[in-house]
Parts: structure tokens; sequence; C-alpha cells
């Protein structure tokens, strides 16, 4: 049994304009703590997890997961988003609408 944590730190992070150093200031660890957990070459602990979620004003499973979190633009992801999400493209009569 694998025990990897998924997460999306690195996605939040660039979403909000945050550098890791800030990011890493704002939890009290080490700016490279941060690269070790966006890559999954280190698992947070509970404590830490619960920072971080914190810190985006999410729930800590929107950052954190034991399976691997869909990717953004795949089928699966766009499905879900519906016809309307502002991925996909517009039709030529939605344009001028």
């Amino acid at each position: 049994m694998s025990e990897t944590v998924y997460n999306r730190i690195a996605m939040l992070r660039a979403e909000r304009r945050i550098s890791r150093r800030e990011l890493a200031d704002a939890l009290g660890v080490h700016y490279q703590t941060v690269g070790y957990l966006e890559r999954g070459e280190y698992s947070p602990s509970l404590y830490l997890a619960l920072k971080i979620a914190e810190y985006f004003e999410v729930p800590v499973e929107v950052i954190f997961s034991t399976t691997e979190f869909p990717r953004l633009g795949t089928t699966e992801h766009a499905a879900a988003a519906g016809p309307s999400s502002p991925a996909e493209p517009l039709n030529s009569t939605e344009r001028s609408a």
C-alpha cells in the first residue's frame, strides 16, 4: 500500500501569486519545505496540513488527497465543469450575444 499524499499547494500558490518563501514564512517553515511538499517528496504532519488549509482558507481535503487529483483541462474535469465553463471556448453565437 502506497502512502503517497497528493496536494494542490503549487496550484493554490500560483493562483494567488504567492511565492514559496512567502508561504513558508507564513507557515513558519523553510522555503525548501514548501518545494518538497509540492513535489510530493515530503508529506506534511497533520498540524502543517491544517496550517496550510487555514492559510489558503479552504478545507484540508481541497488541498490534500490520498488519490491523485484530476489534471485541469482533462475530459473528466471539463465534463464536471459543464458546457459554460470558462475553460471551454465560446462558439460564435455566444460571443455575439
